[in-house]
């Protein structure tokens, strides 16, 4: 099986853009996803495009390098209906078309008959929860599994024969990573800015108003909330995708915060502070009866620049402390 994150299957722009078009019921499409890799490789196994009936793509296969290739093989797709698998660098046909990183890609193209069938992957995605393809380049057939729907079958296609296993792909997509920040001040605009900016996902949550309005200043389209007591809000939800991060000058709102987070299935959890500042906070913790286990999820001082007195600088640091956690914890 091959895991991806959300970002890897952009279907749901692909699906707003066909509705947006759609000439008729059917909506056609190709999927282009990467099946195979040899040596070093811009994007990751599972990595897919989508190709519209009208040429637009959602999605990239590498840095330019094949993906109008892989446009123009599509519209083959997109006419016969049958599957192809394409190989680009080493071993390839297309000696005019070149790898920069040397290695070589196995490209499968699927025809997908009608992606607003694909709906519920994406309303699945769009809500934080996994879901797994089965993609049979044999057949042409892609089935769905989300592991919310109770395993009910929808067909890009046709649900094809599902015991061909050597014919077929599992492709496993999990939710994006995505950001809970709480703070007062430059340090929590700065760094939710950042991973909005970064494109992911994310909510800042302050008990300032001045802190929120100037992160709405710099990006306009971030989610903000502002809270009046020391509490994460019931509508903010909090699953193993999402990390959370304090950036308090006033400590006093840490602990009884970190109490809630701490029991939340949050994969990363960190707060801003000295050594002084991490260590009293692990013991007002450890006062409340916070066990030890908990306690060393706590991550603090944050970041991989240490002592840094710049916001930006900061935000910069902790975004890369984050994501290298989450990828080591992903590699395990």
């Amino acid at each position: 099986m091959i895991t991806i994150r959300a970002f890897d299957f952009p279907i749901s722009h692909a699906i707003a853009h066909a509705q947006g078009r759609a000439q008729s019921d059917d909506m056609p499409c190709v999927l282009a996803m990467i099946g195979g890799i040899a040596g070093p490789s811009f994007r990751p196994i599972g990595a897919s495009m989508f190709v519209m009936q009208d040429g637009t793509c959602f999605g990239g296969l590498s840095s330019g390098c094949i993906d109008g290739d892989v446009v123009r093989h599509a519209a083959h797709v997109l006419k016969d209906s049958i599957p192809r698998k394409l190989r680009y660098g080493q071993g390839s046909p297309f000696m005019d078309i070149q790898l920069p990183c040397g290695g070589s890609l196995d490209i499968f193209l699927v025809p997908i008959a009608d992606i607003g069938q694909l709906q519920p992957v994406s309303d699945t995605i769009t809500e934080q929860r996994a879901v797994t393809l089965t993609v049979d380049m044999d057949q042409g057939g892609v089935s769905v599994t989300p592991h919310s729907l109770d395993g009910q079958s929808v067909d890009g296609q046709s649900a094809r024969d599902q015991n061909t296993q050597e014919q077929t792909t599992q492709l496993h997509i999990i939710p994006d990573v995505r950001f809970v920040v709480l703070g007062a001040g430059a340090e929590a605009s700065a760094f939710a800015a950042m991973a909005v900016s970064a494109g992911y996902d994310t909510v800042l949550l302050s008990p300032d108003t001045g802190t929120l309005a100037a992160a709405r200043r710099a990006i306009p389209n971030l989610s903000t909330l502002h809270i009046t007591q020391a509490a994460i809000p019931d509508e903010i939800a909090i699953d193993a995708h999402t990390a959370v991060t304090l950036f308090f000058h006033s400590h006093d709102w840490e602990a009884d915060i970190l109490l809630s987070v701490l029991n939340s299935q949050a994969f990363y959890i960190g707060a801003q502070g000295s050594f002084r500042t991490a260590t009293a906070r692990i013991e007002a913790l450890r006062a409340k009866g916070v066990d030890e286990a908990d306690l060393a999820r706590l991550k603090g001082p944050i970041g991989l620049i240490r002592s840094t007195r710049d916001p930006r600088t900061l935000a910069v640091s902790v975004l890369a402390e984050v994501l290298s956690f989450e990828n080591s914890q992903r590699q395990l």
